[in-house]
Order: structure tokens, then C-alpha cells, then sequence
């Protein structure tokens, strides 16, 4: 199952994310491929918001993951930019994100494969004129279920 859509200005990117959070409630593995400057921080910052965090929301670009304490749900955001290798992610334990009732939204995660789990859901996002397009997937039968609510 997959959804399309066409967002114009932050805001809209954001509310995006939030109509896209309550899909997330149950956790799961959310991948976010885009160019630099597409805004899949953006959009997390949406999820985050729609999940009630009304916090700051910072890119890992740095820290490579922030943690984020919301509903129930530990999410954490990663940002794989700059990992040069996949065992990099080994050595900071990046397994022990995935177990029990978490959410985790990961920018570049092309930079993990091999040591990262499948994703339930994919989200890409392209530059089209004065905007973006946004394509959401669901890879799960878990996902595909959630993201009939959207």
C-alpha cells in the first residue's frame, strides 16, 4: 500500500507528519530517503508533534540519533549521513533501538544496510517545482494495516 501527496512550505510538511503519526502509535521501523534540504526533519518533527512531543526536534546529523519520550512510545531518530560504514553502527549497539515498543525514524539509511531491519515503512521525498512529493509505503502487513487509517 503506498500514498502520494504533494506538500507545499514547512507547515504543510509538518502537518504531514502529523496526520502520518497516527499510523506510528504502535511503534515501528520507518526509513526517510530524500536529498539534503528535502525536509525528512521536517517531517519527523511532524510525527513527533502528532504523537504529542511538543519539544524541540534537532537532525542527528552530529549525534547520528536523538531520543524522544512520547505516549508510551520511545522514538528515536537517526541521521546515518555521516557513517562511513555499516560496522560503525554495530559498535554503538544501533540493535538494541529495535527491540520492544519503539519507534525509529531513520534518515540515510542506505549508510546501515546490512546491520539495520527491514523497514515498515518507506518514506521518500523529491523536489517538484515550488515543492516536494511525498511517497509513503508500507513494506509490512503491520504497516499496511496502520496506514489504512491515513
Amino acid at each position: 500500500m503506498r500514498i502520494e501527496k504533494e506538500v507545499y512550505g514547512e507547515d504543510a510538511m509538518v502537518q504531514l507528519g502529523e496526520s502520518f503519526a497516527s499510523s506510528l502509535k504502535k511503534g515501528g521501523v520507518v526509513f526517510l530517503e530524500g536529498d539534503l534540504g528535502m525536509g525528512k526533519t521536517t517531517f519527523v518533527r511532524g510525527v513527533l508533534r502528532g504523537l504529542g512531543y511538543d519539544g524541540p526536534v534537532k537532525s542527528p546529523t552530529y549525534t547520528i540519533v536523538e531520543p524522544y519520550d512520547v505516549m508510551n512510545i520511545e522514538a528515536f531518530h537517526f541521521d546515518l549521513y555521516r557513517v562511513s560504514d555499516p560496522e560503525e553502527l554495530e559498535y554503538m549497539g544501533i540493535r538494541d533501538y529495535f527491540s520492544g515498543f519503539c519507534l525509529c525514524l531513520i534518515e540515510w539509511a542506505e549508510m546501515g544496510v546490512g546491520v539495520l531491519p527491514e523497514a515498515d515503512f518507506i518514506v521518500s521525498i523529491d523536489r517538484i517545482k515550488e515543492g516536494r512529493h511525498v511517497l509513503v509505503e508500507a513494506k509490512t502487513a503491520k504497516a499496511s494495516a496502520a496506514l489504512v487509517s491515513l
